[in-house]
């Protein structure tokens, strides 16, 4: 199935995309001779395009998505071409659907067998304005012998199968394929970003025993639901961080940048685990007087929307009937994750087990990265952008095929002073007002 390399050197290389709602991500990397993770670069930049995951401006989602290839391209040294783009949002839906094949000879099942019938999951008929992200196939029925996870090399006429199908809408989706071609680069595959973060900070155990993957992000929370090792649920759910933010502007009465820091450097989950007499200084605007700030206060504040959204994510557990069958617990990360007291909380609202999930476990040391830049991958914020890494070696080594950006080294030009690359000389298109497609000189 999987072909794994041992000498990183002749390792496909591999970028992952994440466009989320605070922040655009570019992750460079390959697989090391440990079976780990290589990161060669990063490369981040401000999301101002994107609304609750789903891309509300195209023209600056493409300027945000080529800023952050330029630094990862930069820090890489590889010119990048390819990637493999990470897909979240409220349109997302999933639906349980059953397969069967029925074979010509009882020979040995093999890996096409299998690809008709994921072929076949794709040509089911969805509500109009709908398509096929993802077809997983979760367990096999050979010849009515049921609860079969791998069928390859068996024996069998009659093949059957369960899948767990991801959809999301076609403009959504388009919009997105929109972005990366007019940033001048090739959508390999989208991901759905849970997946893509349960594979950085989930154990093969944890998948295994029942566990909940919940990936705070800025404008949603994902969710995803493995029992006995396979996919059973899927949902994102139309809250996140910013509207934390939100909440701390309207309620502190202060500005929104203001709001994120108070947040970021002071924000408590759970209010009771703050003194009353612990106050915040925030500067008011030209000629007003500054303004005080209980720890405390913004502590409720934030407590409840995070309730709100931790018991959004306990009706999903609930509503997939595998509430009582999670031994693992409940894994946060994203952004989101980051929060103060964040663990009590959850423990207290869902009465599970939870931890913070973290992508250090993939990570390989390497000589390439800065160690403070390598030491800043190992948070939750960057859990989707390693997952989209993960996934996308996987599937360069499932096909046998080397990625198509592979040992394309950046050719630097040197103009007064300044190193410039290749890709950034390009034309970057974008759509106009008035929906036609216009060219333009990127503004540097």
């Amino acid at each position: 199935m999987e072909k794994r390399t041992t000498n990183s050197k002749d390792a496909p290389i591999v970028v992952g995309l994440d466009i989320g709602t605070t922040k655009i991500c570019v992750t460079v990397g390959r697989r090391s001779g440990h079976n780990k993770i290589e990161v060669l670069g990063i490369g981040k930049a401000e999301s101002l395009g994107v609304s609750r995951g789903v891309v509300a401006n195209i023209q600056k989602t493409v300027t945000s998505i080529v800023k952050a290839v330029e630094e990862a391209s930069a820090q890489s040294n590889v010119d990048i071409k390819v990637v493999n783009v990470g897909i979240a949002g409220q349109h997302i839906k999933s639906l349980q659907h059953r397969g069967i094949l029925t074979r010509k000879d009882d020979n040995e099942i093999g890996r096409k067998d299998i690809e008709k019938l994921v072929e076949d999951m794709y040509k089911l008929v969805l509500p109009p304005g709908e398509e096929i992200i993802h077809v997983l196939p979760q367990e096999f029925t050979i010849d009515n012998e049921p609860g079969i996870k791998d069928p390859i090399g068996m024996a069998g006429r009659r093949m059957e199968a369960n899948f767990h199908i991801i959809s999301g809408h076609v403009s959504a989706v388009r919009n997105i394929k929109r972005c990366v071609e007019y940033a001048t680069l090739e959508a390999q595959e989208l991901i759905l970003e849970p997946l893509a973060s349960s594979e950085a900070v989930l154990s093969p155990e944890e998948k295994d025993a029942g566990v909940v993957l919940v990936d705070i992000g800025g404008g949603t929370t994902d969710v995803a639901i493995f029992h006995e090792g396979i996919i059973r649920h899927t949902a994102v759910i139309p809250l996140g961080g910013n509207i934390v933010t939100e909440d701390i502007k309207q309620g502190c009465s202060v500005l929104r940048n203001q709001a994120e820091l108070l947040k970021v450097r002071f924000g408590s989950a759970l209010a009771e685990e703050n003194r009353e007499n612990e106050i915040i200084c925030v500067p008011g605007l030209r000629g007003r007087e500054h303004k005080e700030i209980s720890v405390k206060n913004l502590a409720y504040i934030i407590q409840a929307r995070m309730e709100e959204i931790i018991e959004h994510v306990y009706y999903e557990i609930k509503s997939s009937g595998y509430e009582r069958k999670l031994i693992g617990g409940i894994v946060i990360t994203g952004g989101g994750a980051q929060l103060k007291h964040l663990v009590q909380l959850v423990e207290y609202v869902t009465g599970l087990e939870c931890r913070i999930g973290m992508p250090n476990e993939h990570l390989s040391k390497n000589e390439v990265l800065p160690k403070n830049t390598y030491d800043e991958l190992k948070s939750p914020l960057y859990a989707t952008g390693i997952g989209l890494l993960i996934k996308g070696i996987e599937s360069a080594e499932y096909n046998e095929v080397e990625h198509p950006v592979k040992s394309q080294v950046v050719k630097g030009i040197v103009e007064e002073g300044k190193r410039t690359f290749g890709f950034l000389d390009k034309i970057i298109r974008y759509i106009s007002d008035d929906n036609k497609i216009e060219d333009t000189d990127y503004i540097k």
